[in-house]
């Protein structure tokens, strides 16, 4: 009987870390909308008049050098295209505003890549 405990403890410790892994996986860190496309995740904050997508790849950031987007805001029946530029070392930004139930559409590119697509809704 004792020889079957630790292995049965060791695999429900193993089974454990994948949840454990991705805990904060999907959550905002800076207050905005997230918004995933393949590995990388991309939350987009609107502050000021001023539209800053911070980009990841599960929590650790993603270098935007040479890289642009796009963000589509559908308002209503309101449609507005917002250009983004890379800025700083996992930031792309633009102007413009967002305020709640605004669907996005994501559009990241970096040079000699397939662009990625993320959607999102404004909380």
């Amino acid at each position: 009987m004792k020889r079957l405990i630790f292995p049965l403890f060791l695999a429900a410790a193993c089974a454990a870390q994948p949840l454990s892994a991705h805990e904060g996986h999907g959550q905002a860190v800076h207050g905005g909308t997230v918004a995933e496309a393949g590995q990388a995740q991309f939350e987009i904050v609107a502050e000021g008049g001023r539209i800053t997508v911070h980009a990841s790849n599960h929590g650790a950031p993603l270098a935007t050098a040479g890289a642009s987007g796009k963000l589509t805001v559908l308002s209503g029946t309101k449609k507005q295209e917002i250009a983004l530029q890379a800025s700083g070392q996992d930031l792309l930004q633009g102007d413009g505003q967002l305020v709640a139930g605004d669907k996005l559409l994501l559009q990241v590119s970096w040079p000699g890549q397939k662009p990625l697509l993320a959607r999102a809704v404004v909380r």
